[in-house]
């Protein structure tokens, strides 16, 4: 069950970022040119928004729903959101297209955070000793996901419209649907149900702390999931290949690493990993940067995928594992700040990039008597501009876990040394 919800809330992800190429010129490029990468970038991030949102309250009260209605709840706000963007060229004319397809993939994002607010902490619950590993283990499949999209979205491309491939989500929603319909699902635990909200918020706010591991998910997310959506709007033409394909191969990356990232932790620290981690990210995103080629754009993603692809579940169980009785709370509230930094970076992706293009076409203008192999050049040499502002993102956490590493370690040292006086 866990397993599908997530695979729906990724596939979803995957298809939106395959389709947004096409959305974009078929129905936002004729009634905004100059701001449509902005307007693009803000239908991608309101999914986040959705998932911010939800998250935040949905795991606050999963005890009190049920993860029975809010793994159904899933499945249907994935059905209502695709059905929106795909129908709404027939339900709309003008802007009004681009808002009810702003709603649709902000329905989308409150069915991925009805999902992550009910297995994230049914995980934490049931493995308490081994959370890291088996957190990474489950997120293993929101890049398999990812890859069963992105292929969808790639090779269906020349023999089905757009918007038949975005209907493909409705195929695992509904089986979401029927699954937790028929599924009994464990009670909480005595110390879990005898817990109330309050209890969940004090050991949040009486830990400052925490908000250390809150801003640094805000910047992990933006490192993985803001680029990831943004990929093949900005790479494709410049690197001879379909920057979904990149996506693609960067999911099976994470698919597999997954796997092992929580024993890696294990030898390492979870901080360890997080600093390897943004050095890679921060490295690859610079090289994305840069590609010109299939090849060069290949080694961009491998090092920029071998980065990220630990980060979400290991923020989430660094948060389990050092503020236990915040519970599901406190899982909800660090996930939504990494489903924020979404929210905010792309349309700010997409501001960069329409700057970036009306700069170097020399105005507005000028930017709009711009065709074929003129255009795409002037786009290519923005997309460029865009990513490499990101590289900044990873810099700053390598600060932040380089000096959550070095405090973590000495400490676990002192208390060694203060046992070994003991006996």
């Amino acid at each position: 069950m866990s397993v599908l919800a997530l695979f729906t809330a990724s596939t979803s992800a995957s298809l939106r970022a395959a389709i947004a190429s096409s959305l974009k010129v078929q129905w936002i490029d004729p009634v905004a040119p100059i701001a449509a990468g902005e307007l693009i970038g803000s239908a991608l991030g309101s999914a986040f928004l959705g998932f911010a949102i939800t998250l935040f309250i949905g795991s606050a009260l999963l005890d009190r729903i049920g993860m029975r209605r809010m793994l159904i709840g899933c499945g249907v706000a994935f059905l209502v959101g695709t059905t929106l963007i795909i129908g709404a060229g027939g339900l709309a004319s003008g802007m009004g297209i681009y808002h009810l397809v702003w709603l649709g993939m902000l329905l989308s994002g409150i069915g991925w955070g009805l999902a992550e607010a009910s297995i994230n902490p049914l995980t934490a619950r049931l493995y308490p000793e081994d959370t890291t590993h088996r957190l990474n283990v489950l997120h293993a499949w929101f890049p398999g996901g990812l890859i069963v999209g992105g292929l969808a979205g790639v090779f269906l491309a020349p023999l089905l419209p757009w918007q038949a491939i975005m209907a493909l989500v409705f195929l695992p929603a509904i089986g979401v649907i029927v699954i937790a319909a028929t599924t009994s699902f464990p009670e909480p635990p005595k110390t879990v149900s005898s817990a109330n909200t309050k209890d969940m918020m004090l050991e949040v706010f009486r830990r400052p702390s925490f908000f250390v591991w809150f801003g640094a998910m805000f910047l992990t997310a933006s490192s993985e999931l803001a680029p990831g959506q943004w990929i093949d709007v900005a790479l494709s033409n410049r690197v001879g290949m379909r920057g979904i394909l990149l996506l693609v191969y960067v999911s099976a990356l994470m698919f597999v690493f997954r796997h092992f990232a929580g024993r890696i932790a294990g030898r390492l620290s979870n901080p360890g990993l997080l600093w390897i981690s943004s050095l890679l990210a921060a490295i690859g995103l610079f090289l994305l940067s840069q590609a010109q080629s299939p090849a060069t754009a290949i080694l961009a993603s491998t090092i920029w995928g071998l980065g990220v692809c630990a980060m979400w579940p290991t923020m989430l169980a660094s948060v389990a594992e050092r503020y236990p009785r915040g519970d599901a709370w406190a899982l909800g509230l660090v996930g939504s700040a990494g489903a924020l930094a979404s929210f905010f970076v792309l349309p700010r992706l997409g501001e960069m990039f329409d700057q970036a293009k009306v700069e170097i076409a020399g105005g507005p203008e000028a930017f709009t008597r711009l065709t074929g192999a003129a255009l795409r050049q002037v786009e290519d040499a923005a997309a460029s501009q865009s990513f490499a502002r990101l590289t900044l993102v990873p810099i700053i956490l390598l600060a932040v876990f380089g000096l959550i590493w070095v405090t973590e370690r000495r400490a676990s040292r002192r208390a060694a040394r203060v046992a070994e006086g003991v006996a």
